[in-house]
Formats: C-alpha cells, structure tokens, sequence
C-alpha cells in the first residue's frame, strides 16, 4: 500500500470533506481520510492506483488538488 497527503482548495465545511472523502472512497482500492482544518486528505492506496486518478476523483468532485506528497 502507498500513502498519499493531498493538499486540497475549497473545502470550506463539513460537507465538502465530506464530498472529498467520498469520492475518494469511491475509488476501488483506496481508503482516505479528509481533515477540514488541515485542508488535506490522508489517502492510502493500492500500488496500481495512479496519482491522476486520486487527483481527477476530487476534481470531479469539484475541489483542486494544489499539491500530492
């Protein structure tokens, strides 16, 4: 398993975490978890999952992803 930290824009409330976490969540072989204060999503992901797909999943959701380590 690879860990990721996602720093994301325009999480402003519990719902939009929320949004983000999901969509994440919704991706087969992730499991992610969204701190709102931090504006981060702690993702955890098998090795296939690809950078772009964690990053096109919370744009979809209507969020940026300004920066992956």
């Amino acid at each position: 398993m690879k860990t990721h930290t996602l720093t994301i824009e325009g999480m402003m409330c519990t719902h939009c975490s929320a949004a983000v976490e999901k969509a994440l969540n919704a991706l087969p072989g992730v499991s992610a978890t969204v701190d709102l204060s931090a504006k981060t999503a702690t993702v955890t992901a098998d090795p296939s999952v690809e950078g772009a797909a964690l990053r096109a999943a919370v744009e979809a959701a209507g969020y940026r992803v300004v920066g992956m380590e």
